[in-house]
This record gives structure tokens, sequence and C-alpha cells, in this order.
């Protein structure tokens, strides 16, 4: 087994309010991306020693990406849901583990819910412009396979295209 390129490991998106009529999407130009848990445990002293206690567990994902027109629309989304407090839906899908059997045309993922917490545009006089996204999960996140169309690893990587014409 050799190691996962970093661009193999995709994340989707979609607001939870568009489930029923869009399909998840990639942002595009996508420079990383990232996922932690954390859990604060507590400590409490007693006679016999410290007694640890375990917090909540805490999973935050984050996103950096080149801000360009093609990825606009994603973007404004994604910071409206900021504004408005709009539940999100999260894919971080592996394309190196494609499903067998019942899931054969899926690929290994784990699926999330939360909320953007963050958005961040930076741009300076050297570099692209790029937008940061942060997002708080409820729970830890359920794995599974998911469906990833050609369109959506398109956006998320760009995939090799002959050198013939493709339209009739």
């Amino acid at each position: 087994m050799g190691a996962i390129k970093g661009k193999r490991i995709i994340y989707l998106y979609r607001l939870l309010s568009d489930a029923a009529k869009s399909d998840a999407t990639a942002i595009a130009f996508t420079t990383e991306n990232s996922r932690s848990k954390s859990r604060d445990i507590d400590s409490t002293a007693t006679k016999d020693g410290n007694i640890q206690t375990p917090g909540e567990l805490e999973v935050e994902i984050s996103t950096t990406a080149i801000f360009a027109s093609e990825n606009d629309e994603m973007i404004a989304k994604l910071e409206s849901a900021i504004d408005n407090a709009e539940k999100i839906e999260i894919w971080e899908v592996n394309l190196d583990k494609p499903g067998t059997d019942s899931n054969v045309s899926k690929y290994a993922a784990k699926y999330f819910q939360g909320y953007a917490t963050s958005f961040e545009l930076t741009s300076n006089s050297e570099d692209h412009a790029e937008a940061s996204l942060d997002f708080s999960v409820d729970g830890k996140g359920a794995d599974g396979y998911a469906t990833v169309t050609d369109e959506q690893q398109a956006i998320a990587e760009y995939v090799f295209k002959d050198t013939k014409k493709t339209g009739a």
C-alpha cells in the first residue's frame, strides 16, 4: 500500500435545505482541506489522585481554495450559510477506495452535518485571492460510500482529456 495523495481525498458540500433539489458539489481550485478531532478532558483532584472525565468530541473541517469565478456560487452559498445559520452537509471522499459489491460505483466516504463557522477572503498583491472556510460538525460523522460523478471529480481536480474534439 502506498501513501494517499492529498488530491485523491475530496470534499463535497451541499446546503441541507438543497438536498431534494441539487447534488453536492466540490469547491473548484481547492488548495487544502483538513479535518480535525478534539476532546477536552476535565481533571478532578481527589485524595487518591486525579480523575479524568472526557468531554464531548468536537470535529472541525477546513478548506482553502483559490477564489475564482468558477467557484463563486458554492462559496457564496457557504458564506450565506454562515449569515443565516444554515446546516450544511459535507462528504469527505477517498477516490483511492472504490466500493465493491452493492457499492461498486461509489467511493469510501465520511458524511457530516454541521455549520460553517468562519469565512475569510484574503487577497494580497503577489498571490491569488483565497477563500478559507471552517465548519463545526454535529456528532462524529458516519462512514459509508458516496456516489461521485465525473462532473464532481472534474471540479475537484482536473481529469485527463484527450486531444480529439468532444462535440459532433
